[in-house]
């Protein structure tokens, strides 16, 4: 099990924007896309996963408990921030930190 897979603080602790062309049928997503039933519009450029921008974010297509065992319902399809995003930003420390996790 990767340390990704144990993790999911990252799922629990940031706003996951993206443009619409990345949603399923949109002509420019990874596996099938990101569901639209998983997200919610911002402006006519930007859609944002369901679940993460809300006082207690959770993203909608996290599964399992966090610090345990966790897994993304749409891996092969999800939204570039989740592609982008590793061990090595600032920006995971910070959310294993939030979630009392130990840093990598």
């Amino acid at each position: 099990m990767s340390v990704c897979q144990s993790c999911g603080a990252c799922c629990v602790s940031f706003r996951v924007d993206f443009h619409p062309a990345e949603l399923a049928g949109g002509g420019f997503a990874w596996g099938e896309g990101v569901p639209r039933e998983m997200t919610v519009p911002v402006t006519a450029g930007i859609v944002r996963m369901l679940g993460t921008d809300v006082p207690s974010p959770r993203c909608v297509a996290l599964q399992g408990e966090v610090g345990v065992a966790v897994g993304c319902s749409i891996y092969a399809g999800r939204p570039s921030p989740c592609r982008e995003f590793d061990t090595e930003h600032a920006a995971c420390h910070k959310a294993r930190q939030r979630c009392g996790l130990p840093p990598i």
